[in-house]
């Protein structure tokens, strides 16, 4: 399980002014691969990491989401899918393209978190 709420947690604690202004990265087999969402709060939706930030941020959700579409692969623990390598593919669009779309949107969270 991935337990990385308490370190983010004391980060958040000694250098982010509030939730809203934080981006947490997260993989996503919910989404297909090569495809960015970006989301404002709410749930975990199931995901061990995020789960864990919530958690030790007592329950605080309002930060940004950066998910990060690594697709499902069938019948493949989700445990050894998500922490596998990806494909020579995937690997170059994350690289390139997908870079440029998470660099793009950290743009416009900034932009809001300005306000």
């Amino acid at each position: 399980m991935n337990v990385s709420g308490p370190t983010i947690a004391e980060i958040y604690r000694t250098s982010v002014k509030s939730p809203n202004a934080m981006i947490v990265l997260q993989d996503s087999m919910s989404h297909k691969v090569e495809q960015l969402s970006v989301k404002l709060g709410g749930s975990a939706n199931g995901h061990n990491g995020v789960k864990s930030i919530i958690s030790a941020f007592g329950g605080e959700q309002g930060f940004y989401r950066f998910r990060l579409g690594i697709g499902e692969r069938g019948s493949t623990d989700a445990a050894d899918f998500v922490m596998g390598k990806l494909t020579p593919h995937e690997r170059g669009f994350w690289v390139e393209d997908g870079l440029d779309r998470v660099l793009d949107q950290i743009e416009v969270v900034a932009r809001k978190a300005a306000r």
